[in-house]
């Protein structure tokens, strides 16, 4: 980035300056944030330019404790006069804030120790003129592809970001980040029938795209062949969720393993840590040191160090996601999950979350279900997240003795998600698209809702 402010440095100075400000102004203690982002995106339909969005932005957070009261809130404005009006105006709010018993700065033995190793950042800086080209080039290839008539769109894009993180008992911590992307969602038609596919890459460096030709080609397949689509008769079957949109099954157990959730006692896994959840042999692996991973980070939003584990275990859960708030209130040591607050108390998030593949591809799962429902989009999942009761809009393909026969639409897939966890079986086709990736999963009985 080619703001001076960006940099360490001058981000650890800037930082320190706001959280005495906020001792001045009566804080016993804070933490504060610094953030900045550079953005590009381009949209294109039927090879025409639709828009252009450029986001350049920088903003300051800082939250004030006074006692077991806190507040925060974030500000654009970076001189020395907004960032004085900034602790005077936060710390006023925490003294009027409600007393909150697990807030706190992170205790300072649990914090990372510096120095922390670099993060990946490619150079690459595509234009406007490449990112258009890009999407034209990918849309032109979907609208290549026989039966597809009709363009949603393509677009492509890049973005950076940088954050800095400080207490006002010393600790300070940089992160820097990126990412390229590229999509296009072709139109396909046959008798006046008419349906829609996509196809999408993000990746961490510019050359690991796919090539617009290839991504743009397998839009315009998947869109063909959802032609034909018909309700089935309700039942209960097979159902083999597809790498592209699988691991969204797996999103509501890093929802219910958040500290925060199992505290208030709303996760229908609270009382499973250290038991079976999924099947035995099924390992859930969580990497946020992975050079290329979309949410790779060496320290949290707290300064808490982070680590490799296996949140799932051959199906044994083995951990809850704390920050230092929830952690307190659960009685127990942060995990390294914590978000950056900016301007408010830290979140809780996982990074780089990885279901381990099984064997064989897609074709075997197919076969070895026999017959079933595959899974290829997702339309409004419903989660009763006391009790894992869960279903979902969905549409793909019926097969029939390990072979698609037709496109079904207008249907729903339900059941329990401990149900459905224990008895999911991984295929070997794991397809890393984002910070949580799944291979294809079989479930060998759920209800479908049709006709």
């Amino acid at each position: 980035m080619a703001d001076a402010s960006s940099s360490p440095d001058t981000a650890r100075a800037l930082l320190d300056d706001l959280l005495s400000a906020a001792r001045r102004a009566g804080a016993d203690t804070a933490d504060a944030s610094i953030a900045w982002r550079e953005s590009l995106s381009v949209d294109v339909r039927l090879g025409a330019l639709e828009g252009v969005e450029r986001e350049e932005s920088r903003s300051v957070g800082l939250r004030a404790l006074i006692g077991k009261r806190q507040a925060g809130a974030a500000t654009t404005d970076l001189s020395r006069a907004g960032l004085a009006e900034l602790a005077e105006r936060v710390v006023a709010m925490a003294k009027a804030a409600p007393e909150d018993p697990f807030c706190g700065l992170l205790d300072p033995a649990e914090r990372a120790a510096g120095p922390f190793p670099a993060d990946y950042v490619d150079a690459a800086n595509p234009d406007a003129g490449t990112l258009e080209r890009l999407a034209c080039e990918a849309e032109a290839a979907a609208l290549a592809v026989a039966g597809v008539t009709n363009s949603s769109g393509a677009g492509a894009s890049f973005d950076r970001s940088r954050s800095a993180y400080a207490t006002a008992d010393g600790f300070f911590a940089a992160h820097e980040g990126g990412s390229y992307g590229l999509s296009v969602a072709p139109l396909a038609e046959r008798d006046g029938a008419k349906e829609r596919d996509y196809e999408y890459r993000t990746t961490r460096r510019f050359a690991d795209l796919p090539t617009p030709a290839a991504l743009g080609r397998a839009a315009g397949e998947r869109a063909v062949a959802r032609l034909g689509a018909r309700k089935i008769e309700s039942r209960k079957a097979p159902v083999i969720f597809e790498n592209r949109i699988a691991a969204r099954l797996i999103g509501p157990m890093l929802g219910a393993i958040s500290g925060a959730a199992v505290a208030r006692g709303v996760s229908f896994l609270k009382d499973k840590l250290g038991k079976p959840v999924f099947a035995p042999g099924i390992d859930i692996i969580e990497d946020p040191h992975e050079a290329l991973g979309l949410a790779s980070r060496h320290v949290d939003g707290e300064g808490a160090p982070t680590q490799v584990r296996k949140l799932i275990d051959s199906g044994v859960l083995t951990t809850w996601l704390l920050n230092a708030a929830a952690a307190r209130q659960l009685g127990l040591k942060t995990t390294g999950h914590a978000t950056l607050g900016h301007g408010g108390p830290p979140g809780i998030s996982s990074s780089n979350v990885t279901l381990k593949p099984g064997e064989g591809d897609l074709a075997a799962l197919m076969a070895r279900a026999g017959s079933g429902l595959l899974v290829v989009e997702f339309f409004s999942p419903s989660l009763n997240a006391n009790t894992g009761d869960w279903s979902v809009g969905v549409a793909g393909r019926w097969f029939e003795n390990g072979a698609p026969t037709h496109a079904v639409s207008e249907v729903t897939v339900a059941g329990n998600l401990l149900d459905i966890y224990a008895r999911l079986v991984p295929g070997g086709d794991l397809d890393i698209r984002g910070a949580l990736n799944s291979p294809s999963l079989l479930i060998d009985d759920l209800t479908i809702a049709g006709l």
